[in-house]
């Protein structure tokens, strides 16, 4: 049996980064900021985040940096080769399936009241 599921809470670490392909797909990239708990203080683990199609469409209409978000989906690895040296590098990516916006109505309303185009 193989199993690979990750799921995350954390803080959006900035705006959408969207890209829209000739083909129709959309792809979008996040950082997620998820505190680690230690003796001495909370220091948080940065992952990059991969979303597709309806599930990046949403991300780029309602996420923005500092929202609080929770999302469920599969570790892959990118690999490319670096252009500079020719090393093979890689680095993990979450690529997700599920995406819950979380936080308060009160958050909601705040940054409605701010402008800010990432609420319903």
């Amino acid at each position: 049996m193989n199993i690979n599921v990750v799921t995350l809470v954390g803080r959006v670490g900035g705006d959408p980064d969207m890209k829209y392909f000739e083909s129709g797909s959309v792809k979008c990239r996040l950082t997620l900021a998820v505190n680690r708990r230690t003796r001495n203080s909370d220091e948080p683990d940065w992952f990059e985040l991969e979303l597709w199609g309806k599930t990046a469409e949403i991300a780029g209409t309602y996420v923005r940096k500092g929202k609080q978000i929770a999302v469920k989906g599969s570790l892959k690895l990118d690999s490319w080769n670096d252009r500079q040296t020719g090393v093979l590098r890689s680095k993990p990516v979450i690529n997700v399936e599920q995406l819950d916006l979380l936080g308060s109505r009160r958050d909601t309303e705040a940054a409605m009241m701010d402008g800010s185009p990432d609420n319903f």
